[in-house]
């Protein structure tokens, strides 16, 4: 396959994803060792993408490298407790100047950067502002924190009238007090509660590397109970954050690393993702039906059995059939479910294979869940290097002919296949030619 064509591919089985996350609010949380690196100009524009696509983008930074090169030269002492920084006045003044001159750069980078790029003349506009309310951190173990502090309240009205006009709203690691005091905020604190106050669909949160590693391997999805699992051995600041931020409210925390050109369109519109994903219990899958799922599948398919659309199965045949199954799954609950049967030739080889059974749950229905079933089942058929798959329909025709599959003659079935048509039922047969990968 060309790369024009992988590419078109790519875009088409993106448009699911593309659709499901317009109007969305996204936080995306970036530190400072990330604002310096070579790809972070790819990074701006994968963003400006993504308002252009409708997502309502917040972009948190952090400045810790910058502000501890700045102190260094300032000859101040760097001086933590644990990992959170103490803000004295003198550490305070020098950590204004190095915010301040990132908010600039990165304000420029999103003018500047983007002329010669694929979002030219796509007139993006940026805010920042005084959206957020601080409280001093305190004394913590006998330690005074000084000016340190945290998020006490979010101008969300503010932020979502900003996003609302289709600006990108930058929020910086500072927040003023109600009696007028700056305090220095731990970024990834502040896109925590960004996130959980403008209940965002999910909170990005970019670190040096991709995937989180568990005994050697690399992790793609965690629910937020394994996550805690793992963080007992994993040392990761973003794993932590993102458990909280989990805990908080935020239904999925994305881990991706800012080295990797295109991590975080692959994240968002690819199944297969590009780095740790946690998840809150309400985590949408899609998988394989296993013999217990029999009973959550029966009560999708009855319905549509008794209106004509399916041909009726009963629980013995269903159970023999399970493994030709795929479910979408939420909350632990089958929404949705769809079949592959494979059509064989003469000599017992799988030529081919045919579409049945789709059903989604009524409650379920118009969020892209069937597109992303059609999908995978798409993706099951090309492991098996095949070039086609059919279906066979009454009542459904046009939602099929709307995902590429084209009306074809009975006598183009397969010989197998065609030999088990019911005349009586007078199904109009589809077919989709399928791209080799």
């Amino acid at each position: 396959m060309n790369t024009e064509t992988t590419n078109l591919n790519w875009f088409r089985n993106a448009a699911p994803y593309i659709n499901d996350l317009r109007g969305r609010t996204l936080v995306v949380a970036i530190p400072g060792e990330g604002l310096e690196h070579e790809n972070f100009r790819n990074l701006v524009h994968d963003l400006a993408l993504l308002i252009s696509l409708g997502v309502r983008l917040v972009l948190v930074h952090g400045a810790r490298a910058q502000v501890n090169r700045a102190l260094q030269s300032a000859g101040i002492q760097n001086r933590f407790h644990g990992n959170t920084r103490i803000t004295d006045r003198e550490t305070l003044e020098v950590i204004k100047g190095a915010v301040g001159r990132l908010r600039f750069e990165i304000e420029a980078a999103f003018s500047q950067g983007l002329p010669d790029s694929p979002m030219a003349n796509s007139a993006l506009k940026m805010l920042s502002g005084n959206y957020v309310t601080a409280r001093p951190e305190g004394i913590i173990d006998g330690t005074d924190m000084h000016w340190t502090g945290r998020v006490r309240r979010m101008d969300t009205s503010g932020i979502n009238r900003a996003l609302e006009e289709g600006a990108l709203v930058l929020l910086s690691p500072l927040g003023t007090s109600l009696t007028g005091e700056l305090f220095n905020l731990n970024y990834l604190d502040l896109a925590a509660e960004a996130a959980k106050a403008l209940r965002a669909e999910k909170l990005i949160l970019y670190r040096d590397l991709p995937q989180l590693e568990v005994d050697g391997g690399p992790v793609y999805d965690l629910s937020i109970h394994q996550a805690e699992d793992v963080a007992e051995s994993v040392e990761s600041e973003t794993l932590n954050h993102a458990i909280n931020a989990c805990n908080a409210g935020t239904q999925r925390v994305h881990l991706l690393s800012y080295a990797d050109n295109g991590a975080l369109l692959q994240e968002l519109f690819s199944r297969e993702g590009a780095g740790t994903m946690i998840y809150r219990d309400s985590y949408e899958v899609i998988r394989r039906a296993r013999i217990q799922d029999v009973g959550g599948i029966l009560g999708l398919i009855r319905p549509l059995e008794k209106q004509g659309v399916l041909v009726r199965r009963s629980r013995e045949k269903l159970e023999a059939e399970i493994d030709h199954f795929t479910l979408v799954e939420v909350d632990g609950t089958p929404v949705a479910c769809a079949a592959l049967y494979p059509i064989l030739d003469d000599q017992g080889d799988t030529i081919a294979a045919e579409v049945a059974c789709v059903a989604i749950h009524p409650e379920f229905r118009g969020g892209g869940r069937g597109a992303k079933l059609m999908q995978h089942l798409e993706r099951q058929a090309r492991a098996l290097d095949l070039a086609e798959i059919y279906v066979l329909t009454t009542q459904t025709e046009h939602w099929f002919i709307e995902r590429g599959f084209s009306q074809v003659d009975v006598s183009e079935l397969p010989s197998s296949r065609k030999s088990l048509y019911n005349i009586q039922r007078n199904s109009r047969v589809l077919r989709k030619q399928l791209q080799t990968q």
